[in-house]
């Protein structure tokens, strides 16, 4: 059963409704679709309108829309080794070498689909088998609260709660993460590749499914409901109303 996020998204005032990451055999339960053209250019992040409107992304190994989508969703071989490094490294200025790029392109894997379709929108209850993470966007205060409820009942010998690794904004949804069965989470939404499509003052926060049922159980002993939140808030309402 899928945990119930309502408590959390009414204390973080969050007003952008959580995005899941699906691994589906079909899209048929998640209507209404929205689709890349084929053959056309599109980020997966230009869909972020349509996701806030109840549409969902569908991804397949067949239209993907961008190269780094193919890449980094459906591990589909769009150049060649040496081209996406050169792009990367010549083109972007991602990395200062071409061998420092290739060592980072050898640690990395891209997600590994199970079934054919990557859903990409709002959460579905009766999808929840399907559901790899949850997306949160955050403004900063949202997001420091979030880092604090991902390390509230993280010990210090667990891996780490948070972690902000460089990538592509698509592959920050599932592939950089090292294991989807621990809870984690990952400050996303930092590829400037992508930001164009998301609001100045949004960043992402993606959670696997294990670190998005501890957020889920905060409660009222936890600071969600304490007042530096609270105060917080206040000090925010001021401070727009001024």
């Amino acid at each position: 059963m899928q945990p119930d996020p309502e408590n959390l998204i009414k204390a973080m005032g969050l007003e952008t409704p959580p995005i899941g990451f699906y691994d589906a055999p079909a899209p048929s339960a998640f209507a209404p679709l929205v689709t890349p053209v084929p053959g056309e250019w599109a980020c997966v992040f230009s869909f972020y309108p349509n996701w806030l409107k109840g549409g969902t992304l569908h991804v397949t190994r067949h239209n993907y829309g961008c190269g780094g989508a193919g890449h980094w969703l459906c591990g589909v071989q769009t150049r060649s080794r040496e081209d996406f490094v050169r792009f990367l490294v010549d083109e972007e200025g991602l990395k200062c070498s071409h061998e420092l790029m290739e060592s980072w392109i050898d640690a990395t894997s891209p997600y590994r689909q199970q079934h054919e379709h990557i859903l990409i929108g709002p959460l579905r209850e009766t999808q929840y088998e399907h559901l790899r993470t949850v997306t949160f966007y955050v403004n900063p205060d949202q997001l420091g609260l979030l880092m604090l409820g991902a390390n509230y009942a993280s010990a210090p010998d667990d891996p780490p709660a948070v972690i902000a690794p460089f990538g592509s904004g698509c592959s920050q949804l599932a592939g950089l993460f090292r294991d989807l069965g621990i809870p984690q989470a990952l400050v996303g939404a930092t590829d400037i590749a992508m930001r164009q499509h998301l609001p100045p003052d949004i960043l992402a926060f993606t959670v696997t499914g294990p670190m998005f049922q501890r957020l889920c159980e905060l409660d009222e002993k936890s600071f969600l409901y304490k007042p530096f939140w609270q105060s917080l808030r206040r000090a925010r309402q001021q401070q727009n109303a001024s």
